[in-house]
């Protein structure tokens, strides 16, 4: 889902596109949770040339399609990237990422799940894995991820802005709840 907001201030964005406006990007990133064995389950994008992820592991997700709730958008992207089943998808956080792929600005609902069935499917996004859970920051990753992803284990919410500039994370900012 695309959505446009037409503003009218000063900002980059406003030179960058001025007939759309600002140019938004809803999505998802959803993080399986093996609790048996201690481990989650990661997408290692290298299956789609030109692929802005290519060559890192990240979570589940993707965008948003019209009319979907966060929570329909989370069950429909692990269904057809992973081929598991996923109910009760909590809620941990809300990320927004501007000018991420240097179009547009991506709003991210994180989710964690821990309840899901099915078998592994041959992801079209990449390879999927279980990673132990105490070696997730040490795989190739975004290096926002690396800061993320202990919060996931909190019990607070979070709200995060994560400013890349050519794929380097330039400075970053969080709040609890």
């Amino acid at each position: 889902m695309q959505l446009y907001i037409l503003y009218f201030g000063s900002c980059s964005h406003w030179k960058r596109n001025p007939s759309k406006g600002l140019s938004l990007k809803l999505a998802t990133l959803c993080y399986v949770r093996d609790r048996i064995n201690s481990k989650t389950l990661m997408l290692y994008r290298n299956k789609k040339i030109g692929d802005y992820h290519q060559g890192k592991y990240n979570g589940l997700g993707g965008k948003f399609k019209p009319g979907e709730s966060p929570e329909e958008c989370a069950v429909r992207e692990v269904k057809e990237e992973s081929g598991l089943q996923i109910r009760d998808p909590k809620l941990k956080g809300f990320i927004t990422f501007p000018l991420f792929d240097k179009i547009d600005d991506w709003y991210v609902f994180v989710f964690l799940i821990h309840h899901y069935k099915g078998d592994l499917i041959n992801s079209p996004e990449g390879r999927l894995e279980w990673i132990k859970n105490s070696e997730l920051t040490r795989i190739p990753l975004w290096e926002g991820d690396r800061i993320f992803l202990p919060w996931l284990d909190q019990k607070r919410f979070f709200s995060a802005k994560f400013d890349y500039k050519d794929k380097k994370l330039k400075n970053w900012n969080v709040v609890f709840y």
